[in-house]
């Protein structure tokens, strides 16, 4: 099947946000990237809804191993998936992959929904360029973009975008995550992700990229704190100390729920209200407001039924990133070492980082399936000097994305526009197409 057939399979012509959909009236049929966690939750979700069909389900995997709730949906097609859905939802952690998949599904003209922060700050900015693709509520990165919407009509300005960890542990063993990756019912790279950080700083950087902010420092400030509102009252002095663009962080209390806040500042005539309802942060001029849940793949319908109605919070990787996430070793790295699985391993974690400050270091998403070449020494950046980088379409993104981000345009202090008018170069100088034919 080539490029132009699949276009024809769906008619649909997406509005921008603010535009209901044309789908106002009609079965939407919604394709699903990925079969682990986040998957077969959205999967059940969609079992439920009497407007929303799970229609394909696209993995790796052996179909007969891809065990979930979608009998006989399974494929291992990229073009099924796009002729048969009205909306892909990705869901894979894997950025290079992940990659591919969104630039079929958006040169199709379908819209990408993401539970992939992976995804959005290796390529989302790049991704953006070809069509609308945006990152669901559910995870900390959407779920703080909705909650900073609201507080924004609601008629404070955030300060602070934050996330609460519960736990922290920049090297833990395999014995030990086996151990919670059982317990917990997930992935062992999903549970070494959570517990060395790798996975708090992507969600933090694609909240910096998306929502206009900064980061304090190389791998956040992250303090350590008796309770989620003395960390917040610490991050927001240090955000106001810099007298700037909000701040991405994330607070590491002894007692607190998993979620996000945000911590924004307030009018004099809002004061009255805000201190009845016991938001401010004692007598300082700030108030904090909290979601003290966020439950991933039950929520991804909701960002959809907001897709459908023309009320999305378009949320991305932003079309100016300043923030990315370096590799670091966990250990040393022998040169001829192959790098197997990059988030979510035990040789390298993630660290936020800004962009125009390590413009020379490798995304911790075009790690994986890469051969060190010379030795890199436990707690220093990988950098692409180190490495060998597989080629891949993520990997010409970032590409496209650093040149964007470090290039001004003449005669002005700008960045480059972020909507490409040609397709991305391969490293022979050739065009690189879509085509999944």
């Amino acid at each position: 099947m080539t490029m132009r057939t699949m276009r024809s399979a769906s008619s649909i012509a997406w509005p921008a946000p603010g535009v209901a959909s044309p789908l106002s009236s009609a079965e939407v049929r919604v394709g699903v990237v990925g079969t682990g966690y986040i998957a077969r939750g959205l999967a059940h979700m969609l079992r439920r809804s009497s407007r929303l069909r799970l229609s394909r389900v696209l993995t790796r995997r052996p179909l007969d191993d891809a065990a979930g709730p979608w009998d006989g949906q399974v494929t291992h097609s990229v073009e099924r998936l796009i002729a048969q859905s009205d909306v892909v939802v990705i869901t894979t952690g894997d950025a290079v992959h992940g990659t591919e998949v969104a630039a079929a599904v958006l040169e199709a003209r379908l819209p990408v929904i993401t539970m992939d922060a992976e995804l959005q700050v290796t390529a989302g900015s790049y991704l953006a360029s070809l069509g609308p693709i945006f990152e669901a509520q559910g995870d900390q990165p959407g779920t703080l973009a909705l909650l900073a919407h609201e507080a924004m009509q609601m008629g404070v300005t955030p300060l602070v975008y934050g996330n609460i960890k519960g736990f922290l542990n920049h090297n833990p063993t395999p014995a030990e995550m086996d151990y919670w990756a059982r317990r917990q019912g997930i992935s062992l790279t999903q549970v070494t992700s959570f517990t060395d950080g790798t996975k708090l700083q992507i969600e933090q950087t694609l909240v910096a990229n998306g929502l206009g902010a900064t980061i304090a420092r190389r791998g956040l400030l992250g303090p350590r704190t008796d309770t989620v509102r003395t960390g917040a009252l610490q991050l927001a002095e240090a955000a106001a100390a810099r007298g700037g663009d909000p701040l991405s962080d994330y607070v590491l209390p002894e007692h607190g729920n998993p979620g996000v806040f945000v911590v924004a500042t307030f009018t004099e005539e809002l004061g009255e209200f805000l201190h009845y309802y016991k938001v401010r942060l004692g007598d300082s001029p700030y108030v904090l407001l909290e979601r003290p849940f966020h439950l991933c793949n039950l929520e991804i319908p909701l960002t959809i039924d907001r897709l459908l109605r023309g009320d999305l919070i378009a949320f991305n990787n932003g079309p100016n990133p300043r923030a990315s996430v370096a590799a670091v070793a966990k250990r040393d790295l022998a040169a001829g070492e192959p790098i197997g699985q990059a988030i979510g391993g035990f040789q390298v974690r993630g660290e936020a980082v800004l962009i125009a400050d390590e413009p020379d270091h490798v995304p911790i998403g075009l790690l994986g399936g890469a051969t060190v070449e010379r030795p890199v020494a436990a707690g220093e950046t990988v950098r692409f000097e180190h490495v060998d980088v597989p080629e891949s379409l993520a990997l010409r993104a970032w590409r496209w994305t650093l040149q964007s981000v470090l290039t001004p345009p003449a005669g002005a202090g700008a960045r480059v526009p972020s909507q490409p008018s040609s397709p991305v170069p391969l490293a022979n100088g050739r065009a690189q197409r879509h085509s999944v034919s």
